[in-house]
């Protein structure tokens, strides 16, 4: 067998311990090295040993071959030229192996603190931290002699400063397990179960030069976000913006996460809803960056939906000429839209979004468990924005939208992160091509379907999420641009019908009508030429020829528009 099909029940038999998956399924590390991190007396060579021989690769101990190419014992090395010269042999070594075949590779306590040393790791490997309680290591290694750190003073005072300083680091290896004192086969075995579990996020890059990042999509990531984060920031000190509700919900496990890898800072609370995202909201949050003494070195983070994920990038674009910053969306339509492609802004009494810049987060960490917290209603909002992509340029991906939308809102998971993926993708792939919206035709532009008629729509409700949340009126919009493109004889109304047809089944309104409300169509129209797509107060749609056939169009007549809003049931 090859590695990648090893059946996990054949590496850890019923009496090592803990039941592994009875499933075949590929290894979640593939073909590359396995790399044990953690402090002296964890166990990293003992278990090594066992986990290589279970998984049927060699074993090989950092120190070791380190002491094969100085010719001296590591003890010798640490004596004759001081700590600095044997990590720069400890990290050749490394550099090295990881370089070669797969291994399961046993490092010294300090190998993973060097940031070369780690860096190389997090590209080549999977890295396990061997999490060992202070008491038990003490006891195992305050005998020996051969553990040149522990020659200085008291060992359980030494291991606990180096616990202090090196733990923040550990934390950010793929892999922690809490190893007990136990036998080591059932430490082998909790280690392997570990492994076994340890699924990595999907990943979606968006290319953009030196300004390209990650968006990292999996459940459970919040727990991750300080490991995920610490590669992207320029030093551990961070501002986190977060809506209050998300906070009370999730910010206890973020801002634990971001501790354990030694990331500072503060948090700054939201009030929820689109009425933070405005002038009054950044101006305090501005302050309070600022008056907590920040500096350009400082990473802020969103927590929350688009409104905080917007107010927050904002902020960092414009607090002391921009800061870098991380997004961290914990509703659907954050995940698939807003947090990903770099625009940020606040609303004004003229219209949505019209005050804002440009900034591009340094990585968007998409936990799809917090999907499982939004109230239904927030999720099908979310999911008018995933259906966006279809109709754009991907009919393939309607299908799949009417194929599975109704077990995506069900809570599927598995359909929600694959949803999620499939837009950052696609998204990813538009701001690629137009990061700055300044295509004529097509580009990003077209991720606007809909977003004229329900900025509209949003403007004249006063932006009042009780009434139209932005998904609804996005929803709204795409059936009402659908509706106006057959109108105007650009698309067949079966079409029309169809998409019409699927909002309504996932729950939503796909009318004026269907909201109950009046809808002013001068009112409407006078919000429109103020879009900030509109130009020499023209009014610009993005249209359609067909599912997947959105373009521009900036020669709308008002009065075919007027007639049609008449027949939508505008006033």
């Amino acid at each position: 067998m090859t590695q990648a099909q090893v059946s996990p029940e054949s590496l850890a038999p019923q009496s090592s311990g803990p039941a592994l998956p009875d499933e075949t399924r590929p290894l979640p590390w593939g073909g590359r090295p396995i790399v044990l991190v953690g402090l002296m007396g964890a166990g990293k060579t003992s278990i090594g040993r066992r986990l290589a021989a279970r998984l049927g690769l060699p074993f090989v101990d950092a120190d070791h071959e380190i002491e094969v190419a100085a010719g001296m014992s590591v003890a010798e090395i640490f004596a004759r030229f001081g700590e600095p010269a044997f990590r720069a042999g400890e990290r050749k070594v490394i550099a090295r192996l990881l370089a070669g075949p797969p291994v399961v590779l046993a490092t010294g306590g300090g190998a993973f603190v060097d940031p070369e040393t780690r860096a190389a790791i997090r590209e080549k490997a999977l890295s396990v931290w061997m999490k060992v309680d202070l008491p038990v290591l003490v006891r195992r290694v305050s005998h020996r002699s051969d553990r040149p750190l522990l020659a200085k003073g008291d060992p359980a005072a030494i291991l606990a400063e180096l616990a202090a300083k090196r733990d923040p680091f550990y934390a950010e290896a793929d892999v922690i397990v809490a190893c007990r004192d136990e036998p080591p086969e059932q430490t082998t075995t909790r280690v392997l179960n570990a492994m076994l579990s340890h699924r990595p996020a999907l990943g979606v890059t968006v290319r953009l030069g030196p300004r390209s990042y990650r968006i990292a999509i999996a459940p459970g990531l919040l727990d991750r976000a300080g490991a995920l984060a610490v590669p992207v920031m320029p030093r551990r000190r961070a501002v986190v913006i977060a809506d209050q509700a998300v906070h009370t919900l999730h910010g206890a496990r973020f801002e634990a996460a971001l501790g354990a890898v030694g990331i500072e800072g503060r948090t700054i609370l939201v009030p929820p809803g689109e009425g933070s995202k405005g002038f009054p909201m950044l101006t305090e949050v501005l302050e309070r960056m600022l008056g907590g003494g920040i500096d350009r070195k400082t990473t802020v983070f969103a927590l929350g939906g688009g409104v905080v994920g917007d107010l927050a990038g904002f902020a960092a674009a414009i607090a002391l000429r921009g800061l870098p910053f991380i997004q961290v969306p914990t509703t659907l339509l954050a995940q698939v839209d807003s947090s990903v492609g770099g625009k940020t802004g606040i609303n004004t009494a003229q219209g949505k979004n019209l005050v804002g810049a440009f900034h591009q987060p340094r990585l968007v960490i998409c936990d799809t468990a917090t999907l499982a917290t939004l109230p239904p209603r927030e999720l099908r909002a979310g999911y008018a924005e995933v259906v966006k992509y279809g109709l754009i340029d991907d009919p393939e991906f309607f299908a799949w939208c009417e194929a599975h939308g109704a077990a995506l809102l069900g809570g599927d998971a598995a359909l929600q992160a694959e949803a999620v993926r499939r837009a950052c993708l696609a998204k990813a792939r538009v701001v690629e091509g137009d990061e700055r919206e300044e295509k004529e035709e097509g580009g990003r532009a077209l991720l606007n379907l809909g977003h004229t008629f329900a900025h509209a729509l949003e403007a004249e409700a006063g932006y009042d999420g009780r009434t139209l949340l932005h998904g609804e009126a996005v929803g709204i919009g795409m059936a009402l641009a659908f509706r106006f493109s057959a109108r105007l004889g650009l698309c067949e109304t079966e079409d029309a019908e169809r998409v019409s047809a699927h909002l309504a089944a996932s729950g939503m309104a796909a009318s004026l009508r269907e909201t109950n409300r009046r809808w002013p169509a001068e009112r409407l129209i006078g919000h429109m030429r103020k879009d900030k797509k509109a130009e020499t107060g023209a009014l610009t749609f993005i249209l359609v020829r067909g599912i997947g056939q959105a373009f521009v169009s900036r020669d709308v007549a008002e009065d075919e528009l007027r007639a049609f809003l008449a027949e939508e049931g505008a006033v």
